[in-house]
């Protein structure tokens, strides 16, 4: 017998969204461990607020928010307040019942600037490596960085005596045939951007870089960095990041051809780290030799090492890292380290589903 197409609503439903979404969605796991840690956080939510005045949105839901933006890879808060309002998996992993009202794009937009700072993000971000601690590796690791467009046009970059204002439109920019440098121009839309190339024969671009410790066992980033986009920024971020993790343990960095300069590998083996960087013997001697070289790991390092690319894509990718739409490096800095906290969540997910199977 046919069904009837009944156009009638239904005024009640006695279900709730948590009844709604499956058990086996892969988002459960991810809330119960964005839970635990937003609870450890809440201290430091509460130092952030006034104790009088009109409450604000929750910034637990707030940052539920934003992982849900990085994870399905919505570009804007006006869409991600689209999904909030008819998509009931948003409303379940936000912790929004089925009928309460969303929040506007604006508003939203002006209570997520609170957050906006690294501390945040870095605070986030080692909580879940608390949780991830049985599957963290504290002595092999791998060292690189990736090039982060900023949101500014090659039109934004004037030189810095220019006064305010000159040539605004597009048709009166032409830069063809300057020498245009960082030291005499500047974005007029992101001032801390640089223009950069990581590679020879590539397109400068306006950018920053991000660079990441990863630990060699199972690919999860332990530490984060963001810095000018300059000569010498990623290997000095790598000693930065190298100096917080070394111990009077021996360890192992690895890392690409970039690294391998012969102070960059004296200063490793000053923090009793082992450097496990490619050899660069390009018209050059390489600062590595046979003393590293001769050791299994020396080669299990440069395997491993490449699944750091693998964070790279799925932040660009997935993350939307690709051409940034905040401006500041400090800004840009708490998105890069609460993008690499969403990737460990979801490597997370996969190693605990594995370890139950």
């Amino acid at each position: 017998m046919r069904g009837a197409d009944q156009k009638q609503e239904a005024m009640f439903s006695y279900l709730s969204p948590e009844k709604r979404v499956p058990l086996d969605h892969p988002l459960r796991p991810v809330r119960e461990m964005v839970d635990a840690v937003l609870k450890e956080m809440s201290p430091r939510f509460t130092r952030l607020y006034a104790q009088v005045g009109r409450p604000s949105i929750a910034p637990e839901r707030l940052l539920r928010a934003l992982l849900l933006q990085i994870f399905y890879s919505l570009r804007s808060e006006r869409l991600l307040m689209e999904q909030l309002d008819y998509n009931l998996l948003f409303r379940w992993f936000v912790g929004m019942e089925m009928d309460e009202r969303v929040w506007d794009h604006a508003v939203f937009s002006k209570n997520r600037e609170r957050l906006l700072n690294e501390e945040i993000a870095e605070a986030f971000l080692q909580r879940v490596l608390k949780l991830a601690q049985p599957y963290l590796s504290d002595e092999h690791f791998t060292v690189d960085g990736t090039l982060i467009e900023a949101w500014a046009s090659h039109k934004s970059f004037r030189p810095k005596d220019e006064e305010r204002g000159a040539g605004g439109g597009n048709g009166e920019v032409n830069f063809r045939g300057q020498r245009r440098s960082n030291e005499t121009h500047q974005s007029t839309t992101d001032p801390e951007a640089r223009l950069y190339k990581k590679t020879q024969g590539s397109e400068a671009r306006l950018c920053y870089l991000g660079h990441v410790l990863m630990e060699n066992r199972h690919g999860l980033l332990v530490k984060t960095r963001l810095t000018l986009a300059e000569g010498t920024a990623e290997r000095e971020a790598a000693l930065g990041m190298a100096k917080q993790r070394c111990s009077r343990k021996r360890r192992t960095l690895a890392g690409d051809k970039n690294y391998d300069t012969r102070d960059f590998v004296r200063a490793l083996r000053q923090l009793r780290v082992t450097p496990h960087v490619a050899q660069n013997t390009t018209n050059r001697s390489s600062a590595i030799d046979a003393r590293t070289t001769r050791h299994a790991g020396y080669a299990v390092s440069q395997q491993k090492r490449k699944r750091v690319e693998q964070s790279f894509g799925w932040m660009k990718m997935i993350g939307m890292l690709r051409k940034v739409k905040l401006r500041g490096r400090e800004k840009v800095g708490w998105l890069f380290t609460f993008a690499g906290a969403a990737y460990n969540l979801m490597r997370l997910r996969r190693l605990r589903a594995q370890a139950v199977a």
